[in-house]
């Protein structure tokens, strides 16, 4: 991983709340050059649905992956809403690079969140800060895509050495990573929600592949099935209990990044209607090209949908070390509500901007095509499906109002 030079006197600089001086945006020069690698590759990530190789390269080189470790540990602290701009940058570039780094995120912070420190924690930690890529198996065949409940068990194996066996319908980019993530209930005799988190790694995992990610678009996240098989040592599983950790940290984090990374797709769309319509501008000279009314309406959602996400990165950021803001039922309502909005804008945004462009737009192919970011737009609200975020906000709903 690369170290960035923060005191070169070209990156702007200002006072933060502790009267230091520090870049105003430290990571926008960084998060720039992988967008630009991102976007030279994401026809053909989505044409040939393969992982985003040369971004999740240079993410690493650049220190993105490791932007979020604490300062105490060595890493930069990236807050939030550091994080959220560096996803949308990400997501207008390329939407499955943008997905990758918001779900890295997701499950890494709760190593230092919640991981405790014992010594497979730790060794993990650190290799976040090497700029290792962290994946997910949370959800798991036969409980319809609850992250909340798991079949598969933690089974003691010999001293000291545990054993998980599990079926999971998707792991995104399971052949990149360096880690998976993997839920699990307690031990056998636990009740489906009573998980703990266990950090596998490729040497202690077999991974059997059970269908492939054929899919209408986020096509480079290779969302594959899998049949997991994980041999490793007790001290990788997480301190804190699964629900602490999908409260607090893995729910209000991924919510606002994926939400970022729909925010940028919105932006890649809205960029391509404004190059058409200064096109028009330009080809009538004195006169009101007829999408330029559309367009201002549309930056208008655009920056609607922005504002929204900003907002709860920032929210998250006031409250980050209060466990008891982050698990009230009024924050899990607002985490799933920003979630939910954003899922929903971002296809109309793309939409709208689709039919500004015109046919050049409908087109699968050009320097005007929308055709990937409205198939990637509409990925958005059934990863983790809104319907069942509904369902689980009826109950929090009869607990709690907004949280404005």
């Amino acid at each position: 991983m690369s170290t960035p030079v923060l005191d070169d006197p070209s990156v702007p600089v200002g006072p933060d709340t502790t009267g230091a001086t520090t870049p105003v945006d430290r990571f926008a020069l960084r998060a720039a050059l992988v967008a630009e690698v991102a976007a030279r590759h994401a026809d053909e990530v989505d044409r040939d649905a393969r992982p985003p190789r040369e971004a999740i390269a240079a993410m690493k080189e650049h220190g993105l992956l490791a932007a979020a470790v604490p300062t105490a540990l060595g890493g930069e602290g990236a807050t939030l809403a550091e994080l959220s701009t560096i996803a949308t940058a990400l997501g207008r570039a390329c939407a499955a690079t943008g997905m990758v780094f918001a779900m890295h995120h997701g499950q890494a912070m709760a190593l230092w969140r919640h991981g405790g420190v014992g010594l497979g924690v730790t060794a993990m930690t650190e290799a976040v800060l090497a700029g290792a890529l962290v994946a997910s198996s949370t959800t798991e065949k036969g409980i319809g895509g609850d992250a909340r409940r798991s079949t598969c068990a933690i089974e003691v194996s010999t001293a000291g050495r545990i054993h998980l066996h599990k079926e999971a319908p998707v792991i995104s980019y399971a052949t990149e990573a360096d880690a998976v993530f993997v839920t699990a209930r307690r031990d056998p005799d636990a009740a489906p929600s009573d998980q703990r988190l266990v950090v596998c790694l490729p040497e202690d995992t077999t991974l059997t592949q059970t269908s492939t990610w054929d899919t209408l678009g986020l096509r480079g996240t290779c969302s594959n099935g899998w049949v997991l098989d994980a041999d490793t040592h007790e001290d990788r599983v997480l301190r804190d209990d699964y629900a602490t950790i999908s409260a607090q940290t893995v729910l209000p984090v991924s919510h606002v990044l994926w939400a970022s990374v729909w925010t940028g797709i919105a932006a890649g769309a809205a960029e391509r209607a404004r190059q058409a319509v200064r096109k028009q501008a330009r080809a009538a000279v004195g006169t009101t090209p007829p999408g330029a009314l559309r367009l201002a309406e549309l930056l208008v959602e655009l920056q609607t949908l922005a504002d929204a996400v900003r907002h709860a990165a920032e929210r998250f950021d006031r409250s980050a070390d209060d466990a008891t803001v982050l698990g009230s039922p009024a924050y899990t309502l607002a985490a799933n509500a920003l979630k939910i909005a954003a899922s929903e804008r971002v296809v109309d945004i793309v939409t709208t901007a689709m039919r500004i462009v015109g046919i050049a737009g409908f087109a699968a192919t050009g320097p005007l095509s929308i055709a990937r970011h409205l198939r990637d737009a509409h990925g958005a609200a059934v990863m983790v499906s809104n319907d069942r975020l509904l369902q689980n906000d009826a109950a929090l709903a009869l607990m709690s109002g907004a949280l404005l």
